[in-house]
């Protein structure tokens, strides 16, 4: 049965070489090459909140990956169930948002956030990086390391993982500084304007945060998920983790002036802490932030041209309200801690002396102490060597850091900086 909710229009790929003879959808196609990828495997040693491996049961950005698809496609279910606007001819592909939501954090580096803070940071002179681009970067350029090429995408897929839309350029002309998130590269202006169809944006889209507010609803239903899985998973891992305790919760509910009573959301936080009942408390809240999702028609410069825009996703604010008091509290409590903060700074610390080094090498083409010394596999090398500018060549030195899980990045710094690691066997990451 055909879905009339999309059109050629939605399905075209970048290359605008067709599928057809396919047993599977086109967002079947889309998520099945996501899912084969090393560069998905590589999220099981990607932080999430805590180290990964450092214990098994603690999310990494795979199994977060794999909990955002599966709200997301739980969305899907409920607006379908529930949305007078949608049919069983019209209606949102649970697939397509499934690919969205196993991609959306494809191009995060390793160390989490502080990873993607420093990489940004050593980009400043070359156009920044942002994890979203990142991912961007991936799926037209990158994702088959190996063949040095993207996945090719289809229209509705690639704008669903499209957070941001504003160009790293723009942001630091209206900012006049270099942006700290919330970009993509100025090289993938080319992909935003395939994306939008070669529409413009309107004046009152203004680069920041009016433009990142244009939304697919596949991204709209993926962001929710995020925040969903965000709000409530990770706060079960700091729970388990021994970092958010009864007492901690109500001291920071204290200085906040953040309700505790009885039916407010951290009452009911709290009585599931002290009967260890976390995972069962993140389950049923769950449940209830899916529900929270409503359709809402929307009238704007492409909601004529398909219907990825012709609504909106509305959350219940008491929910919202809700899922950023959860966040704030894990943000406050956990992830400014001492302990995580600490782990940031060896994470950044080890990317720093790993970028300084390559750069070096790659980017400046500098010799170290005198010699040229072949860091990188030869593939590796041969490509960073023959890129035509100091731009390219930083962008993709980022792109071997960025690519790297935390084991990798880890080992690499060892191999490098430690007398005692290392040995010839140990050559390839």
């Amino acid at each position: 049965m055909r879905n009339s909710f999309y059109s050629g229009f939605d399905t075209e790929r970048l290359s605008g070489r067709a599928t057809e003879g396919d047993f599977r959808t086109p967002f079947q196609i889309d998520r099945d090459r996501v899912l084969h990828t090393p560069s998905f495997r590589r999220l099981q040693n990607k932080t999430q909140v805590f180290w990964s491996g450092e214990y098994d049961f603690y999310r990494t950005r795979l199994t977060h990956s794999l909990e955002v698809a599966q709200i997301g496609r739980s969305i899907c279910h409920w607006l379908q169930e529930n949305s007078e606007a949608l049919t069983p001819e019209y209606f949102i592909d649970s697939e397509l948002v499934e690919a969205v939501c196993l991609s959306h954090d494809l191009g995060h580096p390793p160390f989490g956030h502080a990873g993607e803070r420093s990489l940004n940071h050593f980009m400043k002179s070359f156009g920044g990086f942002e994890g979203n681009a990142q991912t961007l970067r991936m799926l037209t350029e990158r994702i088959f390391s190996q063949r040095r090429q993207g996945m090719d995408p289809s229209r509705a897929f690639l704008d669903g993982i499209l957070k941001y839309k504003s160009l790293w350029a723009e942001l630091r002309t209206a900012e006049g500084k270099e942006p700290g998130n919330h970009f993509i590269y100025d090289a993938q202006a080319k992909y935003l304007d395939w994306a939008m169809g070669g529409r413009d944006f309107p004046l009152e889209l203004t680069p920041g945060e009016a433009r990142d507010g244009f939304k697919s609803v596949e991204c709209q239903v993926m962001d929710w998920a995020d925040d969903t899985a965000y709000s409530l998973n990770d706060l079960a891992d700091s729970v388990q983790a021994g970092f958010l305790t009864t007492e901690k919760i109500e001291g920071w509910a204290e200085r906040r002036g953040v309700p505790t009573g009885e039916g407010t959301p951290l009452a009911d936080l709290l009585r599931a802490v002290k009967r260890g009942r976390i995972d069962a408390f993140s389950g049923k809240r769950i449940g209830d932030y899916i529900k929270a999702a409503s359709l809402e028609e929307d009238v704007n410069f492409l909601s004529g041209e398909s219907s990825r825009y012709r609504y909106r996703v509305v959350v219940d604010p008491e929910v919202r309200a809700e899922s950023e008091v959860f966040k704030q509290l894990a943000f406050e409590v956990v992830f400014l801690s001492p302990q995580l903060k600490q782990l940031e700074h060896k994470g950044s610390m080890m990317l720093r002396r790993l970028w300084e080094v390559l750069e070096t090498r790659y980017v400046k083409g500098e010799s170290i102490d005198g010699q040229r010394f072949q860091l990188l596999q030869a593939a590796d090398a041969a490509e960073i060597e023959a890129a035509g500018s100091e731009d390219e060549r930083a962008r993709l030195v980022c792109d071997f850091l960025a690519g790297m899980t935390d084991g990798f990045a880890a080992r690499m710094y060892q191999r490098l900086f430690e007398p005692g690691y290392g040995s010839i066997g140990d050559l390839v990451g």
